[in-house]
């Protein structure tokens, strides 16, 4: 795609569209000349040098990488009218597209039926899910891994629920016999499970889960905001494929929440929340004279604790899924590349006496430390900082990131690394892009070369 070229075209078709209506002269008050804006819009430009090359593969630290084009264009094309998708008269095109998009991400995971939206981000999309959770449970609590995403807990507490965190497995799964435990005491409602924990890209054992839920009459809700995409590899041929078993299982879970702003390709903030029953719609009733009044139809602001949201979140998305869709050949291809980049890395530092590998990778998150001598958590701690420190300067930046990992955890992989601190920060790097898989030898000899005494 020529994105200059079709961001010209966006302009022109709103701009053909408005012209439509009339002229009209805009009010002075609005008017900024071009000599004035180019002071500011130089001063943008400069400052926004100041972030790291996301959009590279050389960046290899955090969740981050730029929006697929075509959700550039579509956000921009639909910025300029700047619908509201709280109300089907503040969005009535991207309203519907809403509905598409995420009916797409309902047929992803296996749903039949459905009730969801989009939101601002994967937060507000778990509070809503733990949200109906009490509503429908109340007085219980949530369980939820220990190496679950911190807004579960931070959620709890909003909602003034109790949470339980549930001890891991050596892979960083929750421990079904933990669980076990707990949800014996009849205090838990509802179950959090985690497709993709955003330290290490573990899955929890989702189809497991399954048998608990039925024996304790517990909700099962899945935080997928990381790795719901990744369903898409379920049971694929090739060093790729993933395991089919807890992918699978998800469509028979109540709730999901998956954020297309990480592995859909999107702009921040795009998340999205899906119930499998759509009834929990009775939660969020209420009535607004002023706002629903164009249509009969639902209003999304009736299904959504949130009020007004970008129509061009939803039209980016809608853009997309028609040239990439949610399937296994179309979005399921770039996810693909850096599940392969996250195993050929994995290979390299197995292979390699200077980088050890924490543990194997799930999804496209590869954690790894320095190999030090003697072999001690804080050896590997301030060894681990200094690459981080070191990848980040000269004229041939690498960027990472790191993953602090408690006693316990790395001594469950690596017990030959003797225990003389609290844990140790191992390197971590995410390959979501999908340019990483060309690029795995020449990060993995830079970070070989840093991690070299």
């Amino acid at each position: 795609m020529d994105l200059q070229h079709w961001l010209g075209r966006a302009n022109d078709a709103i701009q053909q569209w408005a012209d439509t209506f009339g002229p009209y002269e805009q009010h002075p008050s609005l008017l900024v000349d071009d000599d004035r804006f180019a002071v500011a819009f130089e001063e943008l430009t400069g400052r926004l040098k100041e972030n790291y090359p996301f959009f590279h593969p050389r960046y290899a630290g955090q969740m981050l990488k730029p929006p697929h084009p075509a959700a550039v264009v579509g956000h921009l094309a639909t910025m300029l009218i700047n619908p509201n998708n709280h109300a089907l008269d503040g969005g009535p095109a991207t309203a519907r597209m809403e509905r598409e998009a995420v009916a797409q991400l309902a047929a992803m995971f296996g749903y039949d039926t459905h009730l969801g939206h989009l939101t601002t981000s994967g937060t507000i999309a778990n509070l809503e899910a733990l949200f109906v959770a009490r509503e429908l449970h109340p007085g219980r609590g949530v369980a939820y891994s220990a190496d679950a995403h911190y807004t579960h807990g931070r959620m709890c507490h909003v909602l003034g629920m109790k949470g339980y965190p549930i001890p891991t497995d050596d892979s960083g799964r929750i421990s079904i016999d933990a669980l076990e435990d707990i949800l014996r005491t009849g205090e838990v409602g509802t179950v959090v499970l985690t497709a993709g924990t955003t330290g290490l890209g573990a899955v929890d054992p989702v189809h497991s889960a399954l048998a608990l839920r039925d024996r304790y009459g517990v909700r099962l809700h899945v935080d997928a905001a990381y790795g719901g995409f990744f369903t898409l590899l379920a049971g694929a041929d090739g060093p790729e494929g993933l395991p089919a078993e807890p992918w699978r299982a998800i469509a028979r879970c109540d709730s999901i929440v998956v954020d297309p702003h990480k592995h859909g390709l999107q702009p921040y903030g795009c998340g999205a929340v899906l119930f499998r029953d759509p009834e929990v719609g009775r939660f969020y009733l209420h009535d607004s004279p002023y706002t629903y009044f164009t249509s009969s139809e639902l209003h999304l602001g009736e299904i959504s604790l949130e009020c007004s949201r970008a129509g061009a979140s939803a039209a980016a998305l809608w853009l997309t899924f028609q040239v990439l869709p949610p399937t296994p050949d179309g979005l399921g291809r770039v996810l693909g590349a850096g599940r392969r980049a996250a195993l050929r890395w994995a290979d390299l530092i197995s292979a390699s006496d200077a980088l050890e590998l924490y543990q194997r990778p799930e999804l496209d998150i590869v954690g790894y430390f320095p190999s030090v001598q003697p072999a001690t958590l804080s050896g590997v701690d301030a060894a681990s900082a200094r690459v981080l420190a070191d990848g980040m300067a000269g004229t041939d930046p690498v960027f990472l990131s790191t993953l602090k990992a408690d006693r316990d955890a790395f001594a469950a992989r690596h017990p030959e690394v003797t225990a003389d601190a609290d844990g140790a920060r191992i390197l971590r790097s995410v390959l979501m892009k999908p340019e990483s898989e060309d690029h795995v030898q020449r990060l993995h000899d830079q970070v070989t070369r840093l991690a070299r005494p």
